[in-house]
């Protein structure tokens, strides 16, 4: 009896141990480790990735800017009474400021 429960906790234990494997290698801890053991290799890759989050934010946000002011100017376009008058003077504004 006491053969067969050890034998069976041997068993789950094994199963246990390549399930916790299996997981460590989705996880690739080893790849992480390896990193964290290379620091200039870490610090080169976050300035990358930093740079490459700039750019995208920095032209994320042109062409933003860029739909809202022709959004702007179509009202303008369009003479609603109230509001054209103010965009106007924000779409004079930001030409201004784009003009050489």
């Amino acid at each position: 009896m006491d053969e067969e429960r050890e034998r069976h906790i041997l068993e789950s234990l094994r199963d246990k141990i390549d399930e916790l494997a299996i997981n460590m290698e989705k996880m690739k801890l080893a790849e992480y480790v390896n990193l964290l053991n290379r620091p200039w290799r870490l610090l080169y890759i976050n300035f990358i990735s930093g740079l490459a989050r700039g750019l995208g934010t920095a032209v994320g946000f042109a062409i933003l800017g860029a739909i809202m002011l022709l959004v702007l100017q179509h009202l303008v376009r369009l003479n609603l009474p109230v509001i054209g008058g103010f965009i106007a003077e924000i779409v004079a504004i930001v030409q201004s400021r784009l003009a050489p």
